[in-house]
């Protein structure tokens, strides 16, 4: 490529001239393509070390004048093609200009101007802007990557880092490439060469840490080999970027869903060197998760940026320090001490945002007013006119929440006139669960309890009215830790709805989206679905021991919701637990607000928690185990031997322990997990086995464990509570004759603050990202054993070989996640099928596999063979086909018999996998051959039809002289089943049920044959069987043609007949000439440009085809009217509508000829050929470097 002229003082250094002009010079460098010796090597060596531009254009043009020293740089490129290009353009454009200028100086100012023209006018033309937002480094090292490890051009390269790979003991200093979907690594040291490629699907672990033997070191797991990388500049930055990607690689296994990079970043203010757009994207997308996972907000918000402030807090009268965080909606504020403030304002709230008055005191400040009239105070801001720009610029963008400017008097006079156009909805606001909570409508017409816990419960409410008056209500209050330990008391009844809303963050998106759940409720109901079925069969088993449950307007409700989520959120649909949770949520909350908290538990809370393999829970199972070994080492040992870990955390975690403890003492968790997340789940299951440590360290088996433990949950009680006690099922049957102590919930619960309570939430994170990876690739390889059981009885193939065979056809599915495909892969794969039918693949991948793997080797022909193979396969016809079917036709290949291998060989030539375009293309025909096709198809399907009324009315004779026999007897609904079973059962296809082959269908079939054996060791034999055999076919046909012929009527086919005695001889002789020429064309078919060692080798094999064609075949006697494939027009039409022959008869043909017998029946390993493709890491659109080819031809 043309490059901004730059100077060059040393031109022959490193370099070698191979062409010059006076003006010009080409040139090579050291070490690049074959020989240079130790100077190369170290040339080779350096430009690696140094990440020299050199190794990504060893080829540049340099400007030079006679009477001066310095040359310029302007051109480079990476093959001698490209540079060629270049040199030519400029002996042909500038060269005959330049030597007509006197001075040297004007001609350097010409040539770079003239350049610089080019370069600016490429420019111009490009389309891509990320290709701009990087910087000429960065664009240079993604240029090496895709040439070094023939990624193409979809691979994205996210960043690069200098660091060592360590190759046994010896550390090899190169270059890691993090591309979206590889980890690649490339080290060149003195002649040695190291290349490695990772996908980050396959890895499995990935750790930081630092031992005695690789100080600072990253391991990367896969299931085959470890990899250690030391050495880094900033380890902390490359660790993380590695975690993202790995994360996105495990999204994709999960959801099968590619990276999609954020085209709504903004663009930086300057190039930044080395750092690419999709690093800037990768950060951002950090940022935005820790935004969102700090304040619960939505998956869509966007941190647009943050900066240092104070925050004003009227409640303490002090300035506290902390980060001011602005977003597309939010506005939020976070105290740099833990649990000291935390502010999350709406826009939609903010009413005034005005610049104050600056003093030495108060500098930078900024006022922040709200519609409920609260006022915020930021001060010490860094860019305050830049801040208060931005909040008004996502003001403008913030609609009007009119629903709070609403008279609610003009609300009540139009229900009236709206309850006619409720009529007929499934929800609206009629509805008794559409206003209030079910303990609020089975409450209200309790007698006011006056009880010392009831109380209790009022000196609850008013604590936390004083709160509110302190620290505001709603969404914009103080959030202080005064606040957590009026939450850690126990939220009251009344409150616990609005607060629940209010700490998950549901309240933002329930005021942002109205109307959208009746909306949905309305697309949802009467729809049927596997969910549905689901939550019908579970709606009745959801605290059934409740009373707002034991009628139907609770179930109502609970159906409503439930099935509107699983409307909106199909990846999840319905899964068991949730109808446990969600019958909690609307005992407190309404129907509305219920499913928007249960859209925060099952999309932020709990991530991935309710999909169908409960991965997220199986993570955090995972996490308490690590926790376990942590905190409880003795414990965790023992209980690993009983294996009980795993059995409890699920039931714990699914239902955040509503389902094994007291529902008024679980309920008070749930208090807690809605402040605090998923930390307080650990820290009561951590210290629920710490009480019970010296029993269960006594248990012998996991029984003995889950009793103790399952008692001492059902004895955890809230002596707080006012509501009337609810049986708890699972405690009435496992009670026994001496009940353990009962536990205070409120202990409980201050016990594990105090023993547990310094886990933080980005060390679990941290920890869910090490357990996600073990999950997800334990559930893969749980779906392969599956698919191996299965395909077992239907293949001949070993385990270990389907395994491997497995591996490289979800490698191909998965690939066309990240580097796109004809279809999408995310519609190929159904997680609802089976796992033999998940995952399925196009044909161009298909073609890619049947390649690398095939034992039937055809040369340029084998693409061909591929296409019919995938169609023959393809037996739903929707262009895709699944492992099972993939396997189905390649164990054919490999295991079958001599008869089931021609089986398979004889349909790849019959329809549907040989194509009528196919085949008329081979035989240069169109409309005339449409025709012949049509007579051939009616002849043969009137023969089927001949032959199908023989069989019948012989077995209607048969069956009559039985009749009255069957008639007395009395048949039992056994004789029915069985008969039902006979229908239902596949039918094994025999040779007498493979149709006809017809003579255009025979000629590719004789094509085929022929270009299977050329690198066969008996080619000659081969060849001579071949010609033998289809000389032999052809005369068969030709009796079976006259044999046909003669049957039928006379007078109906009189003319046709006297057509066929005339030209009888010579459309025989035409037809043996048809193959022989096809077989030549079979022969001459590729036009590639040849090496001289592969030209020779195709003149031995013509001349071989010449004596066995000429030897066997009757090819002097070709007729006027003989068909010449690849030929512009053709004299006449050879094809013979009435020609056809049998499998039988090609099978008995092949059977006389013991080369082609042994050929079929010789036994092909199909291990080397997976080792060949495991190692060759076939990448799709693999961009073509001639380089190296062109290195090679020069050299020689």
């Amino acid at each position: 490529m043309w490059i901004e002229p730059e100077e060059v003082l040393l031109a022959g250094a490193l370099w070698v001239s191979e062409r010059a002009n006076p003006f010009f010079v080409l040139q090579r460098r050291r070490g690049h393509g074959r020989g240079g010796g130790l100077s190369g090597l170290l040339v080779g060596t350096l430009d690696v070390v140094l990440d020299s531009s050199a190794r990504v254009a060893p080829y540049r043009i340099l400007l030079q004048t006679a009477d001066s020293q310095i040359y310029w740089n302007i051109a480079c490129g990476s093959n001698r093609k490209e540079i060629t290009e270049h040199w030519d353009w400029l002996e042909a454009n500038l060269l005959q200009t330049v030597s007509i200028f006197d001075n040297d100086e004007d001609v350097i100012t010409f040539v770079k101007g003239k350049i610089s023209g080019i370069i600016a006018e490429e420019k111009r033309l490009k389309q891509s802007e990320e290709q701009e937002e990087d910087s000429g480094k960065f664009r240079e090292a993604e240029l090496k990557m895709r040439r070094l490890f023939g990624m193409p051009e979809e691979e994205k390269l996210v960043n690069y880092y200098s660091c060592s790979y360590w190759k046994g003991r010896v550390p090899r200093q190169g270059w890691l490439y993090l591309s979206v979907n590889h980890l690649c690594f490339y080290s060149f040291l003195l002649g040695k060469e190291v290349t490695l490629v990772v996908q980050w699907t396959e890895v499995i672990q990935l750790e930081k840490n630092a031992t005695l033997l690789f100080p600072e070191s990253v391991r990367v797991s896969t299931r085959d080999t470890e990899h250690f990388f030391s050495m880094f500049l900033n380890i902390n930055d490359t660790f993380k970027l590695m975690e993202q990607l790995a994360n996105i690689a495990m999204r994709q296994l999960l959801d099968n869903e590619g990276f999609a990079a954020d085209r709504s970043l903004p663009k930086p203010c300057k190039t930044l060197k080395n750092v690419s757009a999709l690093k800037r994207d990768f950060d951002a997308r950090a940022k935005n998760e820790r935004y969102r996972a700090m304040f619960r907000l939505t998956q869509d918000e966007r941190l647009d940026g943050h900066t240092d402030c104070t925050l004003w807090t009227p409640f303490a009268k002090r300035h506290v320090v902390g980060q001011l965080f602005i977003s597309n909606n939010y506005i939020c504020f976070n105290s740099r001490e833990e649990d000291l403030c935390q502010l999350i304002i709406p826009l939609r709230e903010v009413s005034i945002v005005e610049k104050a008055d600056s003093s030495s005191v108060l500098p930078c400040p900024v006022s922040i007013s709200t519609k409920n009239k609260m006022n915020f105070l930021f001060a010490n801001l860094k860019d305050r006119d830049f801040l208060v720009q931005r909040i008004s610029d996502f003001l403008q963008r913030t609609p009007d929440s009119s629903w709070g400017d609403t008279n609610p008097l003009s609300l009540i006079g139009s229900s009236a006139s709206s309850d006619s156009a409720h009529k007929g909805r499934h929800y609206h606001p009629g509805l008794p669960t559409a206003s209030q909570s079910l303990l609020q409508l089975y409450h209200r017409d309790a007698p006011e309890d006056l009880g010392p816990k009831a109380m209790k419960e009022k000196m609850k409410e008013e604590a936390w009215n004083i709160h509110f008056s302190e620290f505001g209500r709603g969404v914009c209050m103080y959030r202080t830790s005064r606040t957590r330990e009026l939450v850690l008391n126990g939220i009251p009844e009344r409150l616990r709805g609005e607060l629940w809303l209010l700490f998950s963050g549901a309240q933002n998106e329930l005021a942002s989206h109205p109307g959208y759940y009746g909306d949905l409720v309305e697309q949802a109901m009467g729809l049927c679905s596997l969910a549905t079925e689901e939550i019908e069969r579970d709606l009745h088993r959801s605290m059934p021991e409740h009373r707002a449950f034991q009628n139907e307007m609770g179930i109502a409700a609970l159906r409503r919701v439930l099935t509107a989520y699983a409307h909106r959120n199909p990846g999840i649909g319905y899964c068991q637990a949730m109808n446990i949770v969600t019958s909690v949520l609307l005992l407190y909350c309404t129907e509305e607000e219920a499913f928007w908290l249960l859209v925060a538990l099952c999309e932020r809370m709990l991530p991935d928690y309710y999909n169908t393999r409960v991965v997220g829970a199986l993570v955090d199972q995972g996490v308490f185990e690590d926790l376990t070994r942590a905190f409880l080492p003795q414990l965790y040992d023992h209980m690993q031997e009983l294996g009980v870990i795993s059995t409890i955390s699920l039931s714990w975690f699914l239902t955040l322990f509503l389902s094994v403890m007291p529902f008024d003492s679980a309920v008070l968790l749930v208090d807690c997990f809605f402040y605090e997340g998923i930390k307080v789940t650990f820290q009561v299951a951590l210290t629920v086995l710490h009480d019970n440590m010296e029993a269960l360290l006594s248990c012998s088996d996991e029984g003995e464990a889950m009793t103790i433990l399952g008692r001492y949950l059902d004895n955890v009680v809230n002596k707080q509570t006012v509501a009337p006690p609810i049986p708890h099922l699972h405690a009435l049957l496992t009670s026994g004759d001496d009940p353990p102590p009962e536990i205070d919930v409120f202990d409980l619960i201050k016990s594990s603050y105090e023993r547990f309570g310094s886990l933080r939430s980005d060390v679990i994170e941290q920890m869910r990202f090490k357990q996600r990876l073990k999950v997800i690739q334990s559930l893969e390889d749980t779906a392969k054993r599956s698919v191996v059981r299965a395909m077992m009885t239907e293949s001949a193939f070993s385990i270990e070989e389907l395994e491997e065979l497995y591996c490289l056809f979800k490698s191909k599915h998965m690939t066309s996640c990240y580097w796109g495909s004809s279809s999408s892969a995310a519609e190929r794969h159904d997680p609802s099928l089976p796992y033999l039918e998940q995952y399925r693949i196009d044909p161009v991948q298909f073609a890619q596999l049947f390649l690398a793997l095939t034992p039937w080797v055809c040369g340029s022909h084998t693409p061909i063979l591929s296409s019919r193979l995938f169609r023959l396969l393809d037996q739903n016809q929707d262009g895709l086909v699944n492992f099972k079917e993939f396997i189905t036709g390649l164990s054919g290949m490999y295991h079958g018999d001599m008869t089931e291998k021609l089986k398979l060989f004889y349909k790849l030539h019959l329809q549907p996998a040989l194509c009528p375009q196919e085949a008329e293309s081979a035989l240069e025909a169109t409309q005339f051959f449409t025709e012949d096709e049509a007579g051939e198809s009616s002849f043969l399907s009137d023969l089927d039809f001949l032959r199908q009324q023989e069989v019948t009315s012989g077995e209607e004779v048969k069956d009559a002289g039985g009749e009255e026999e069957e008639k007395k007897e009395v048949k039992d609904y056994r004789y029915y089943l069985r008969m039902w079973a006979k229908e239902k059962e596949a039918k094994k296809e025999t040779i007498k049920d493979l149709p006809r082959m017809n003579q255009e269908q025979f000629i590719e079939f004789c094509k085929t044959l022929y270009n299977m054996f050329s690198e066969e060791p008996s080619e000659q034999e081969l060849y001579h069987a071949i010609a033998t055999v289809a000389s032999l076919l052809l005369r068969i046909g030709e009796v079976g043609k006259k044999f046909s012929n003669g049957g039928k009527k006379p007078e109906t086919q009189a003319p046709p007949i006297r057509l066929q005695q005339e030209e009888g001889p010579s459309r025989g002789a035409s037809a043996d000439a048809e193959v022989c020429q096809a077989l030549a064309d079979a022969q001459l078919e590729p036009l590639v440009p040849q090496t001289p060692d592969e030209e020779t080798k195709d003149d031995t094999s013509v001349s071989s085809y010449s004596v066995v064609s000429f030897g066997s075949l009757p090819c002097e006697d070709i007729a006027d009217d003989t068909v010449l494939i690849g030929c512009e027009q053709r004299q006449g039409s050879t094809l013979d509508a009435d020609w056809s022959i049998t499998f039988e008869q090609v099978l008995a043909s092949l059977l006389t000829e013991p080369a082609l017998v042994s050929y079929f029946e010789k036994k092909t390993d199909i291990q080397a050929k997976m080792a060949a493709c495991k190692a060759q890491r076939v990448v799709e659109r693999q961009i073509s470097s001639a380089s190296d080819q062109e290195v090679t031809q020069h050299s020689t």
